[in-house]
């Protein structure tokens, strides 16, 4: 498939892209339905539906610290929404408006809440189809999911659209640590040191907050947080074993990943040609700009590049 992303000519810079949605974009004209699904270890996670009675469901994945309302889960629930099939935009644990109740939170690789959701909707039985929607961490979780279930997925599950993931969580958190990304990594540290201090207040005596505002990269927080939380010996031991990247050969659904060559987050790993040539069920798309889940794009019916995409791949109207 030849898909070429233009941006508009005033935004054509990888971190204007990444940026101007979150600051200007607005998407007020779809409306959720929420319900609150319980988790096999007594935890929850919120789901925000749009059903509309249709055969088909689209499952969106956000990314770090994203949620069901950020700009781009609703632009894409929306485009898929009119275009006739129902959605489900999931929020991972404490990214739902309220925190969670064990001391777990979500990871990259916490594919564990995704088959939750999968199987849920599956239970419905509702849904002749269902394609799986994800971007950034979401996408990578996706991926993995894909990968490593393959054997015991269920059978309404059809296949998966990606976007901006980055696959080599080692290389990203390199990449977000250097100075260009200053912005975006305060941002991101501002968000996790919160809910660190919310946790700790959950759970007294089990988190250490001593020196929390210190921590300035995901290599200080991973070590000291979200590795020991979730399991694993230490930042790298967890990047090593939650990137999709090394697996990405073994996934059997059709799948297209579409990272932008301008994304400010990815490096040169994160452009999986060798995987794609080897998988004939792996599409990746490469487009020159798109910046970091952006893809902006000005039209009457408000559709992003990345949602127009999203509906030829899954051949929706």
């Amino acid at each position: 498939m030849n898909e070429v992303y233009r941006p508009p000519l005033f935004l054509r810079n990888g971190h204007l892209l990444t940026i101007y949605p979150s600051l200007f974009r607005r998407v007020t004209d779809i409306r959720y339905r929420r319900e609150r699904l319980s988790t096999p270890d007594d935890d929850f996670l919120d789901l925000d539906w749009i059903d509309k009675g249709n055969d088909r469901l689209a499952i969106i994945s956000h990314g770090l610290e994203g949620s069901s309302e950020r700009p781009y889960v609703r632009g894409m629930a929306r485009a898929l929404s009119r275009a006739g099939t129902d959605v489900l935009a999931w929020n991972f644990r404490s990214c739902g408006g309220e925190m969670n109740r064990q001391l777990r939170f979500y990871h990259s690789g916490a594919i564990d809440d995704l088959e939750t959701v999968v199987r849920h909707a599956c239970s419905l039985k509702r849904y002749k189809r269902i394609d799986l929607v994800g971007f950034s961490m979401g996408g990578n979780q996706i991926l993995l999911y894909l990968a490593l279930r393959k054997s015991t997925l269920p059978e309404e599950l059809f296949s998966a659209v990606v976007f901006s993931v980055p696959v080599d969580l080692a290389a990203s958190a390199a990449k977000l640590a250097s100075a260009a990304n200053a912005l975006y990594m305060r941002r991101f540290m501002r968000h996790l040191r919160q809910k660190i201090r919310q946790k700790a207040l959950l759970f007294p005596g089990q988190l250490d907050t001593d020196g929390l505002n210190r921590l300035k990269t995901f290599l200080q927080f991973d070590d000291r947080y979200t590795a020991p939380i979730h399991g694993f010996k230490d930042a790298r031991d967890y990047w090593a074993r939650c990137s999709s990247l090394p697996l990405l050969t073994r996934i059997e659904h059709p799948t297209c990943l579409i990272n932008a060559l301008d994304d400010p987050f990815l490096t040169p790993e994160c452009f999986p040609h060798d995987a794609a040539q080897k998988n004939p069920r792996l599409m990746l798309l490469t487009p020159a700009h798109g910046g970091h889940v952006g893809f902006v794009s000005f039209n009457k019916e408000k559709l992003y590049w990345s949602e127009q995409l999203t509906l030829r791949l899954l051949d929706l109207p």
